[in-house]
């Protein structure tokens, strides 16, 4: 069994994973913690799996093997309503003829992301392929809005598995179902004693997470919450 982590960089929980016993490896465009094993334009794989191309990354993962997705999440979350309505901080002196330019340029972008995801989840159905996709969970996230398949997992505190944020976290499972093992431990404290937004970190904060800056800082996990969710939930 081998666990592909796609979109991964911080090989987090490729690393967890290994900890664990298992093969796991990272697959992704960028490296920029050196730790992708496979630097590959997943999206191209996608699409051309879901063309009915041979040959793709889809074509050596096996039976008994499970992709890991940490799907791109930057135009479906909460942050882009606001950019669509023109109410970003930043947007604050835009005429309307600016912001409606803007509002098409996201349409454009939020579109391919939506299709590439679907894609995604069409290749495995497809193939049979076991599927973890983790995404941001909220009321205003556009696949919690505008999408036919319900995460199969929502954790709305990711700090009580030991994380550093509460950041509310959702997991479709296709092709399997989560294990919803007992674990029997206390956790760490591993949260941040700052608020839980941007704006708000500090930089003896965030560097608690190995990121060289906020905006990577939000997107990090913990290893304990990785090695956690995975015996939990996974294995």
């Amino acid at each position: 069994m081998i666990y592909h982590c796609f979109f991964e960089q911080s090989g987090t929980f490729k690393n967890e994973f290994r900890k664990l016993g298992y093969e796991a490896y990272d697959y992704d465009i960028l490296n920029d913690f050196g730790e992708t094993d496979f630097q590959i334009d997943l999206f191209k794989e996608i699409e051309n799996a879901y063309g009915g191309e041979e040959n793709t990354i889809f074509d050596k993962i096996k039976e008994d093997d499970e992709i890991i997705a940490f799907f791109p999440c930057v135009r479906f979350e909460n942050q882009i309503m606001l950019s669509f309505r023109g109410q970003s901080y930043q947007m604050k002196e835009w005429s309307y003829e600016r912001k409606m330019e803007h509002d098409m340029k996201l349409m454009d972008e939020l579109r391919q992301m939506y299709m590439l995801v679907n894609k995604l989840f069409i290749v495995c159905l497809r193939k049979e392929i076991k599927l973890i996709v983790e995404n941001p969970y909220s009321e205003e996230h556009f696949l919690r809005r505008y999408w036919c398949l319900l995460p199969s997992v929502i954790d709305r505190d990711r700090r009580e598995r030991g994380d550093y944020f509460k950041k509310p976290t959702q997991y479709w499972f296709v092709n399997r179902k989560p294990s919803y093992n007992f674990i029997f431990e206390t956790m760490p404290d591993n949260s941040l004693d700052c608020k839980d937004a941007i704006r708000f970190m500090k930089k003896e904060h965030y560097e608690k997470t190995g990121a060289k800056n906020k905006k990577v800082a939000r997107s990090m996990i913990h290893p304990d919450y990785a090695n956690r969710f995975i015996r939990e939930f996974i294995i």
